[in-house]
């Protein structure tokens, strides 16, 4: 049991009353919450202020910056070796985008045009596609190193040629993973941000994408960065839900994934119907 555990519930109920700096130091060493916080009379000391600053401004540009898709889609093609499709939703600029989530859910018409020209013959097992969701700062820093991880546990996969997508939702997966003709789609994309989070990352599964897919028919791992989960763990999460919804045919809350300790591989079981 750690230090922090063992104290008593009262000295852990009002961190800045009687804890001291040594100790409110132990609390922000163990996380990015702002915990034990220091006071000047009943304010905020000016560098607590202005940290709280800083990150609700990280945060804010986050929602509102722009996928660079071109650099993005040249990365993933040299990563994947195969086509990328530059795609766009039907919220033409980002003040629709966010005005609008029910455009960020499908495609506009010249995507569609170009994905009815490059759907295959007898489908495939899977669709990669990225979108920069609410942070493309998460999409450009970490899509690139997760999926460095992840396509080597692919081997023997169909894959559809990747995509990127600008002011995408998650949604919009079901609508191109059905046009391709796969199994499985995965999307990455940039989460909402928060204040000590503005670049997470998070993978949807969906298991047959298709028009009227609901949320609780995906899975998600999420807060994929350095400071979350790590690349190689979620690549490892992510390999293993994919394998399990292939094998069982379905993803979602029938998928139930039971957390396993340190030295386990995951594990699965279909929820009765």
């Amino acid at each position: 049991m750690s230090d922090l555990a063992r104290q008593p519930t009262e000295a852990l109920s009002h961190p800045s009353a009687d804890a001291g700096p040594g100790r409110a130091a132990r609390w922000r060493a163990l996380t990015p919450a702002r915990v034990g916080l220091g006071r000047t009379g009943v304010s905020l000391e000016t560098s607590d202020l202005l940290d709280f600053q800083r990150c609700h401004a990280q945060a804010r540009d986050a929602v509102h910056a722009r996928m660079e898709s071109a650099a993005l889609a040249a990365a993933l093609g040299k990563l994947t070796g195969g086509t990328v499709l530059r795609l766009h939703s039907a919220a033409a600029d980002r003040v629709t985008y966010l005005q609008r989530p029910d455009l960020g859910r499908t495609l506009d018409e010249p995507s569609r045009m170009l994905l009815g020209e490059t759907s295959q013959a007898g489908g495939c097992d899977l669709a990669l596609i990225v979108a920069d969701g609410l942070s493309a700062m998460a999409v450009e820093r970490h899509a690139m190193p997760l999926l460095a991880e992840l396509l080597p546990r692919l081997q023997g996969w169909r894959l559809a040629p990747s995509c990127v997508v600008e002011q995408g939702r998650v949604a919009i997966g079901d609508e191109i993973g059905a046009a391709l003709g796969a199994q499985i789609a995965v999307v990455l994309i940039g989460e909402r941000p928060g204040l000590s989070s503005p670049d997470s990352l998070g993978a949807y599964i969906t298991w047959k994408p298709g028009p009227g897919r609901t949320d609780a028919e995906r899975n998600c791992i999420s807060n994929i960065r350095p400071e979350g989960l790590g690349y190689a763990q979620a690549a490892a999460q992510l390999g293993f839900i994919l394998a399990e919804a292939r094998r069982l045919r379905l993803t979602g809350v029938a998928l139930k994934i039971q957390a396993p300790r340190v030295d386990q591989a995951p594990r699965t079981k279909e929820i009765e119907p």
